[in-house]
């Protein structure tokens, strides 16, 4: 997708050990505009997959899961991070490495919001390692639902995640590819 392509050349910043700083329009601070672009491209992507509703982790997947959402008219879930006390003692929980934060996170899903039966599309931020995705994968067959995609804004390729999910086999889509190199360039590949 150009328009994001365009906005990690303009203000993506490469900080080295292949973390992609995207926090003025994705991750800290949210351009509705690009999001919603990006939500309206994930619709097309995954019309034919028919979901019952989307699947996110807390914080960055919401935005582009909740513009998704707006297109396919369907009600995003987001497997929060902590448990809060509206939440029932029984949930669907967890743990999976966290690549910025450089620890283990709890991904919480409230057994109300994710269904027996229910076809789910994950969206989210970033599909490196695929880690977090597995973490979102698993909650989704503690539940009993059935995977019927995934999709994300930006793919780093050369960490494996696609690799990771081959055995899924469903749909895997990402919107921008990135190589991140040594000498702190961010280049785009196929």
């Amino acid at each position: 997708m150009q328009a994001l392509k365009d906005r990690i050349l303009s203000e993506g910043k490469n900080l080295g050990n292949n973390i992609l700083k995207v926090d003025g329009f994705i991750n800290h601070q949210v351009d509705p505009a690009l999001m919603d672009a990006c939500g309206q491209t994930f619709a097309r992507l995954f019309a034919d997959t028919k979901p019952d509703r989307i699947l996110t982790a807390e914080i960055s997947g919401i935005a582009p899961a909740i513009m998704t959402a707006k297109y396919m008219q369907l009600p995003v879930v987001y497997a929060r991070k902590t448990k809060p006390v509206t939440m029932t003692a029984d949930v669907y929980l967890t743990t999976a490495p966290s690549h910025t934060k450089a620890h283990q996170v709890e991904l919480i899903v409230s057994p109300e919001y994710l269904r027996r039966g229910e076809r789910i599309l994950i969206i989210d931020d970033f599909l490196a390692s695929g880690a977090t995705i597995q973490g979102l994968v698993r909650l989704t067959h503690a539940a009993g639902a059935e995977l019927v995609g995934i999709g994300t804004l930006i793919e780093k390729p050369g960490e494996g995640g696609r690799e990771a999910l081959a055995h899924l086999n469903i749909p895997i889509h990402s919107l921008a590819a990135v190589e991140l190199t040594d000498d702190g360039r961010i280049l785009f590949v196929d």
